[in-house]
């Protein structure tokens, strides 16, 4: 089988397992905001989400095995577009039309991205000067990012997703080094730079969670684009790695990157109706409270009267 078909096949499924996973975590955030990481490290479902994401980093690593990172990380993408059925099936909603719109356009974006990335399976690995230099330059962007601020879902959702994409970097370093029968299996090199993907890892997983805080659309969307751009410029810039048909394919892939990240972009703009659960006729408050919530789901915002302007009886003024 073509090697790059399986590194895609593997992709998918570690996406799958990925969206699962986001979703459990943001229901697990959003469900108690105040928690703190220790709280959730006592939860046992907290632990089952690290078990799915164990699962999908597996795949990750065989994918990578067999699929270069510029063919690799944009499939991460793939966790977004998964993630929207698999949120709203725990909603109880349906998935409405402009998340249809945006999964369109991320996959269409991605098999441009393909096309053009496509190539053998890897055989050059990063050396342990260039390991370490790619180590300490994304633990210093992590740190700016992680700093205290404002909107800090955002910057953790960024870090999150450099600090899997350098994960993703050194996972094929160790993938590639330690299956060439040409060496020792454990050489120091791979055991160096195995140490720092367990970091890089660990530190992404503990970002996306506390990112997912503030909702999962934004947060995850972000992951996903942070992560591919840092893997492909390890992948371009230290690793060998090509786009195919010259400056056509280039061109290709920029496009397929745009359409990808529009389709994203829609996909976080997307702000769901909850489901609410029938209400009780014996229950007069919570019938109200549910048409209510309907009717705040469907309508526009409202703009507070201005001091001196008439407005007609029933008339709102929308935003």
């Amino acid at each position: 089988m073509n090697a790059t078909l399986v590194a895609v096949v593997l992709s998918l499924f570690s996406a799958v397992a990925y969206a699962a996973a986001a979703v459990a975590q943001e229901r697990l955030a959003s469900g108690d905001s105040e928690a703190g990481m220790a709280r959730l490290l006592a939860t046992g479902a907290w632990w089952w989400t690290v078990v799915l994401n164990a699962g999908a980093a597996l795949l990750h690593v065989v994918a990578l095995k067999y699929g270069p990172l510029t063919v690799v990380q944009p499939l991460g993408a793939l966790t977004l577009v998964a993630a929207v059925p698999l949120g709203a099936r725990v909603a109880g909603r349906r998935v409405d039309g402009a998340e249809w719109r945006g999964t369109a356009l991320t996959l269409l974006g991605l098999a441009a991205v393909l096309v053009a990335a496509s190539g053998p399976a890897p055989d050059k690995v990063l050396s342990v000067p260039e390991a370490l230099a790619v180590a300490g330059t994304t633990a210093v962007v992590i740190g700016v990012l992680a700093r205290r601020g404002a909107r800090p879902g955002l910057r953790h959702a960024s870090a999150s997703g450099f600090a899997s994409g350098v994960a993703s970097a050194l996972t094929q370093t160790v993938t590639v080094a330690a299956t060439d029968r040409s060496g020792p299996l454990l050489s120091a090199q791979v055991i160096g730079v195995a140490l720092l993907v367990a970091v890089f890892a660990a530190g992404g997983l503990l970002l996306s969670q506390t990112a997912y805080r503030g909702g999962l659309g934004a947060p995850l969307a972000v992951v996903t684009l942070s992560n591919p751009v840092a893997a492909a410029a390890i992948g371009l810039a230290l690793l060998g790695e090509r786009l195919r048909g010259g400056a056509g394919g280039i061109l290709l892939a920029l496009a397929g990157a745009g359409l990808a990240s529009w389709g994203v972009v829609l996909l976080t703009r997307v702000r769901p109706a909850v489901a609410l659960a029938a209400p009780d006729d014996d229950h007069p408050v919570a019938a109200v409270l549910a048409l209510e919530a309907r009717s705040a789901s469907s309508e526009p915002a409202l703009m507070p009267r201005q001091p001196g302007r008439r407005s007609e009886p029933g008339h709102l003024t929308p935003l």
